[in-house]
């Protein structure tokens, strides 16, 4: 109801009821508004650290920083970053409100194994909301010959997504696991997919949840390869690396015609500890609460359910992020603050 509306109905009331039950009508109109409007401690802007343009992480993240946006009326800003890494520095220092993060970084992150800040226990990082599981995959152009892992050449050039990235982390480690040694080559996703296309690298590797924009992009203007692992090799990254054993269904891609093994990773949103409690608990809100707008921003956000929130074992969860899991029938673990 409108102000206007419940100034219309009270003086239509005042004109046909006792005095004393006009007063307590409108202190039951105006107070629900004016709890409403008390945001005395919010921010006046936000902003949502992601990742580079053309990957996963940045259509996603805008489309919730937008989200949050038109539903709190509060401007919000999604930065292009690095990725996880140093989205966790950035929120960490208090350069950023928000980020998102795959749950190896952010690991590595907690316990003081940051690549970009060694030694540093990332201490003011705390849990929002599940995102989704990213995926590892592999591109290569058709005309290169290679079809698998095993086919790749010894010193090919490889490239590996931003330092400070999930993929930039954890493929080099992968190829070391695979006992392939190769050539880096680091850059954000739209650099890297523009590189496969001109013959600057050999094979293009991503860690995103599917399908992942830039590959769609390569594929829509050249015949590509898409490249899984054996069910051995994925067996042996998920036992050596904090990954799980995943498959890329058939089909993702137009021009992929059978399932892929792969590992994955879940990835979580997360806020400053200091941010007021009130504010994050209506930031998950509008995000829990709106699953049908996540899928039309990326269709990664079918697994953006609050019921996966028990995904995260180990980042501290932010208090108002606690109360809205409760409300909503979710106990989050005493351990991390619930």
């Amino acid at each position: 109801m409108t102000s206007k509306s419940k100034a219309g109905l009270l003086n239509v009331f005042s004109r046909c009821a006792p005095a004393p039950l006009v007063a307590a009508l409108t202190i039951g109109l105006l107070v629900p508004a004016a709890v409403a409007e008390d945001r005395s401690d919010w921010p006046t802007s936000f902003s949502v650290g992601t990742a580079s343009q053309g990957g996963t992480y940045f259509v996603y993240g805008s489309g919730w920083t937008n989200l949050v946006s038109d539903q709190l009326g509060i401007p919000g800003g999604a930065e292009v970053t690095a990725g996880p890494v140093q989205n966790a520095a950035l929120v960490q220092t208090g350069d950023l409100d928000f980020g998102m993060v795959t749950m190896g970084p952010a690991f590595d992150a907690i316990n003081g194994e940051s690549a970009l800040a060694p030694g540093l226990k990332h201490d003011q990082i705390r849990a929002i909301f599940p995102m989704y599981k990213t995926a590892f995959h592999i591109m290569t152009l058709e005309s290169s010959g290679i079809d698998s892992i095993d086919d790749i050449p010894e010193g090919a050039t490889v490239g590996f997504g931003p330092v400070g990235g999930t993929p930039g982390t954890y493929w080099p480690r992968f190829f070391d696991t695979f006992g392939k040694s190769v050539t880096a080559r680091h850059g954000g996703a739209a650099d890297l997919a523009g590189q496969l296309q001109d013959g600057l690298i050999d094979v293009y590797t991503w860690a995103a949840g599917v399908p992942f924009p830039a590959f769609s992009q390569v594929e829509a203007q050249a015949d590509v390869n898409f490249i899984g692992m054996t069910d051995d090799q994925a067996k042996q990254i998920a036992a050596d690396h904090p990954v799980s054993l995943f498959t890329i269904p058939a089909g993702t891609y137009p021009s992929q015609s059978e399932d892929h093994a792969s590992v994955s990773m879940w990835n979580f949103a997360i806020a400053r500890a200091d941010l007021p409690d009130d504010f994050v608990y209506a930031v998950v809100d509008a995000v829990m609460s709106n699953n049908p707008r996540m899928l039309d921003i990326h269709k990664a956000a079918i697994e953006t359910l609050p019921e996966n929130y028990d995904k995260n074992a180990f980042i501290p969860w932010h208090p108002g992020a606690v109360r809205w899991f409760k409300e909503n029938g979710f106990e989050i673990d005493p351990a991390l603050g619930g």
